[in-house]
Formats: structure tokens, C-alpha cells, sequence
């Protein structure tokens, strides 16, 4: 049996504030929205989707949560995501673990870095 793909959820405490976050400040589509207020949604970009899910429907605590993700350009995409407004307190940069990444925290919290390998030294 083959795996064919992840979604990382993200609990957050005002859904439709969030969606507009993803579609707007970090760049995602929202692909789909479920249930009457929408309280779980999916969101992708290029080959990365994440789905969020309302505090109200869940007894996980909103703001908890973490995700890592790959790039090909962190510097570029640092640039388009500042000047998109997302929260990212400090620019990508090199670390010993190989790798150079930022971080941009969602409204609740959640933490998305975003990094690329580095060259060994």
C-alpha cells in the first residue's frame, strides 16, 4: 500500500478570519468548506495543503500546532510573504541542522517554517 498524501490541521479559534489569513497573507487556495457555518476547511498551495478545523468542534486547544515546509526559494518567498503581511518576526537564515528557514506564525499561533537544505559547510 502506497501513501499518497498529508494534510497538517490546524486549530483555530475564528475560521473565516483564518481562511482569509492563508488565502491572503501566506498566498493558499481554499479548495473546499464544510458545514453550515463553515467549521473545517482545506487550503493548498503548489503541493502543500493544510486544512483547519474550528476550536468548537474539537477538544484540541487552538494556537498548538506546527508545520514544516519545504521550498525551493525561502528568501523569495520570505519577501513575497512580508510584503503579503504574514507575521514573520525574523528573515530566513542559515542553521547548522543543514537547513534555511523562517517562521510565520498564523493568527492563533500556529507556527509554519518554511525552509530549504543548505549546502554542507
Amino acid at each position: 500500500m502506497t501513501l499518497t498524501g498529508a494534510a497538517t490541521v490546524f486549530v483555530v479559534q475564528d475560521i473565516a478570519a483564518s481562511i482569509h489569513h492563508y488565502r491572503y497573507a501566506l498566498g493558499f487556495d481554499v479548495t473546499f468548506e464544510y458545514g453550515k457555518p463553515t467549521f473545517y476547511a482545506g487550503l493548498c498551495r503548489d503541493d502543500v495543503e493544510l486544512h483547519l478545523i474550528a476550536a468548537k468542534q474539537t477538544n484540541r486547544t487552538a494556537g498548538q500546532g506546527a508545520a514544516a515546509i519545504f521550498v525551493q526559494d525561502v528568501d523569495a518567498l520570505y519577501a513575497e510573504l512580508r510584503a503579503r503581511g504574514a507575521r514573520a518576526p525574523k528573515p530566513p537564515r542559515d542553521y547548522p541542522y543543514g537547513m534555511r528557514d523562517f517562521n510565520v506564525l498564523d493568527p492563533d499561533g500556529n507556527q509554519l517554517t518554511f525552509g530549504m537544505g543548505t549546502e554542507p559547510g
